[in-house]
C-alpha cells in the first residue's frame, strides 16, 4: 500500500507499459486516471477495476488543450492529482515497422514526422507537467515520472526520431526536477532499461519471450511515489535493474544514476538576478 490516498495519472495507460503501471497502482490503493487514445484497452481496464479506483480519458494527448480535458476528468473523479506517469509516446516502428531492416537516415526522414515524434515524446509531457505542477506546489508534494529510453536508444543510428525526442524529454525532467527542489515536489525518469514486450515494437527481430516485460515497471514505480523516496529528485531508474530481493534504497542505488548524463557533480546554481 502506498503511504496514504493518493491519485495519479497515467498517460498512454491503456498498453504496454501504461497499463502494467496503472494495474500496480490500482492493486496498491492508489486512485488512477488512465489516459489513451484508444478506447478499447481503457474498457478492458475498466471491466478489471470498475469505476470506484479507476478513471479513464479517451483523449489523443497532441490534441490542443488535452491536458485540461484530463485534469478536468481528474478533479472531477477524485478532487486532486498527486502523481503523474508521463508514459504516453510513439515509438519508430509505429510510423516505420522496418527500420529495423532497413534504417532510418537522419537525412531521409520526413520533417512532418519529426515534429510527429517530439509532439507525442516530448511536448505531452512538458504540458503534463505544466499542467499538474502548481497543484503539487500548494499542496507541497506530488510526483513526476517520465519514462524515456535507454540511452543507447538516444545515441544509435538509425534512432533518429525516436531517440533525439526520448532525450529532449528526459533533459527536461532534470530541468524540472532542479527548478522543483525544496517544493516537495520531485521528478524522476523511469526506463524499462532495454527492449521491451510491448506493441511499440511490433517488427523487432528478437524472441519476446526474452525481451523485458512490461511488469518491472512497478516495484521502482511504487517505491518512487512513496514517502520514502521524498528525497529522489533528478535521477533515472532502470526497471530491468531493480532487485526486488534488496531494500527499496539499495535497489534503487544499484539500479539509479543522474538522469541527462549528469556525472553527479553539483550543478551550477542559477545567476543570482538584480533587484
Amino acid at each position: 500500500m502506498v503511504d496514504e490516498r493518493k491519485v495519479a495519472i497515467v498517460t498512454g495507460g491503456g498498453r504496454g507499459l501504461g497499463r502494467a503501471m496503472v494495474m500496480g497502482l490500482v492493486r496498491h490503493g492508489v486512485f488512477v486516471v488512465a489516459v489513451d487514445r484508444d478506447e478499447e484497452p481503457l474498457e478492458d481496464l475498466t471491466s478489471l477495476w470498475g469505476k470506484t479506483r479507476l478513471a479513464t480519458v479517451t483523449m489523443d494527448l497532441t490534441e490542443p488543450d488535452a491536458e485540461q480535458v484530463v485534469h478536468s476528468a481528474a478533479i472531477k473523479a477524485f478532487g486532486r492529482i498527486d502523481i503523474l506517469v508521463n508514459n504516453a509516446g510513439i515509438g519508430q516502428s509505429v510510423v516505420w515497422p522496418d527500420h529495423w531492416v532497413n534504417p532510418l537516415r537522419v537525412w531521409n526522414i520526413d520533417l512532418e514526422h519529426w515534429r510527429r515524434f517530439f509532439e507525442a515524446n516530448t511536448h505531452v509531457t512538458f504540458r503534463m507537467s505544466k499542467m499538474v505542477i502548481p497543484l503539487m506546489i500548494e499542496q507541497r508534494w506530488g510526483r513526476i515520472i517520465n519514462v524515456t529510453t535507454s540511452l543507447g536508444s538516444m545515441l544509435r543510428a538509425g534512432f533518429g526520431p525516436y531517440g533525439a525526442s526520448k532525450a529532449a524529454a528526459e533533459s527536461l525532467s532534470r530541468i524540472t526536477a532542479e527548478e522543483l527542489r525544496g517544493t516537495g515536489v520531485t521528478v524522476n525518469v523511469l526506463t524499462p532499461g532495454g527492449l521491451t514486450n510491448t506493441s511499440a515494437n511490433p517488427g523487432a527481430p528478437f524472441d519476446r519471450s526474452k525481451m523485458i516485460q512490461p511488469e518491472v515497471m512497478v516495484p521502482p514505480l511504487l517505491w518512487l511515489i512513496s514517502n520514502g523516496a521524498s528525497g529522489i529528485t533528478g535521477r533515472r531508474f532502470l526497471a530491468s535493474h531493480w532487485n526486488p530481493s534488496l531494500s527499496p534504497e539499495e535497489a534503487a542505488e544499484l539500479a539509479g544514476a543522474p538522469a541527462a548524463w549528469d556525472p553527479g557533480k553539483s550543478l551550477p546554481k542559477e545567476p543570482e538576478r538584480n533587484a
